[in-house]
């Protein structure tokens, strides 16, 4: 099979008068509208890791049997109608649960976990970075229409919370983006965290590949150097790399964990709601022909039709230089589920950077 090549660059760039650290720094001088230079300062939301992520999908049996069966997640805790899945050694997990009303399938939210939580003070600072209070959204309401506001989400024992009531809190950014901000200890249990997970239930499957933590997610966004500029103060981050002049990586934790926004500059467009374009997870013996082989025989095929992604095709595209890659390129490896949500497999050194395993962010930091 012959890798692909997506390329997000939309003008070439001659960075031969600048070195790659100051183009970097530059970056939101360069792009972003002069009214956000006028807020003053104001303290972020610690953010410290990538958490969790959720998958809205039509059948939860059939995607059950998919991920296990593929990685052998155990189940972690139940949600009423929502199983979550551990990753790696946890509490780190991802979650499946079904579609309602005219929803699409998709990834659902982001999840991170932030420093000296309480879901008081963190929503009060989300409010002093201009996210208002709202209500928790109706079945089957988009994110969109929640664009900027925060909520709480309160789980009852029916649906794996505590006695009291597990509270959750959620905000939904200015592309109607969702995030779940939570404690380290999160896994989705009961308690007052959701930090009790004790009935872990083993998959029926070991799973062909073997996950270990969250690597980045990539949002299509109306105006990626306003999100960009909005998510850096939000949390307190800064790029840690770039795939071309428009496309920085925002760092989160260790230095390899990422969030990354691309799309247009919003120019002349109303706006438009946002979507969580594809998630990215570090997995042990990161090989790209050996897990291509391991999906062929899982079932998947090579992708078709390079214009659009289908369920159960797997497929590499090939990053160059032009966008930050290795000479030759960095490989990266992408399948789609049953519904055809895409899902990134790398080297947990995976950073965005250059090098064959995309590994080297050193001339970015």
């Amino acid at each position: 099979m012959k890798p692909d090549t997506i390329d997000f660059s939309i003008t070439n760039f001659s960075t031969s008068c600048i070195s790659r650290r100051s183009l970097l720094k530059a970056l939101p001088a360069l792009l972003i509208s002069p009214r956000l230079f006028a807020q003053p300062s104001i303290p972020s939301v610690p953010a410290l890791k990538l958490h969790s992520f959720g998958l809205r999908v039509t059948d939860i049996e059939q995607s059950l049997r998919f991920y296990q069966g593929l990685f052998g997640s155990p189940i972690q805790a139940r949600q009423g109608d929502t199983v979550v899945l551990r990753m790696g050694d946890g509490p780190f997990f991802y979650s499946l649960r079904p579609i309602v009303s005219d929803e699409q399938p998709g990834i659902t939210q982001i999840g991170v976990s932030v420093g000296e939580f309480d879901v008081d003070r963190i929503r009060s600072l989300l409010q002093a970075h201009g996210v208002s209070l709202g209500s928790q959204p109706g079945a089957g309401q988009s994110g969109f229409t929640m664009a900027m506001k925060s909520w709480i989400g309160t789980r009852r024992p029916e649906r794996g919370g505590s006695t009291a009531g597990t509270r959750e809190l959620f905000f939904a950014d200015r592309d109607g983006i969702v995030y779940q901000l939570n404690d380290s200890s999160y896994c989705g249990g009961t308690g007052e965290q959701g930090n009790t997970c004790e009935a872990l239930q083993a998959s029926p499957h070991s799973g062909l590949i073997t996950l270990r933590e969250l690597n980045h997610f990539t949002n299509r966004v109306h105006n990626r150097d306003i999100s960009n500029q909005f998510h850096r103060q939000l949390f307190g981050l800064d790029f840690q790399a770039s795939q071309g002049p428009r496309a920085p990586v925002i760092g989160v934790g260790d230095g390899y964990q990422f969030l990354m926004y691309v799309g247009g500059t919003g120019e002349g467009q109303p706006q438009q709601a946002g979507r969580i374009d594809h998630v990215c997870m570090g997995m042990d013996n990161f090989d790209v022909d050996a897990v291509q082989a391991l999906l062929n025989n899982y079932g998947l095929r090579p992708r078709q039709d390079p214009s659009k992604v289908s369920p159960l095709e797997h497929y590499v595209s090939m990053r160059m230089p032009n966008r930050g890659g290795a000479e030759g390129g960095t490989p990266e490896l992408y399948f789609s589920d049953p519904d055809g949500i895409r899902i990134q497999l790398q080297d947990p050194s995976y950073c965005g950077g250059t090098g064959f395993l995309g590994d080297d962010c050193s001339a970015s930091v």
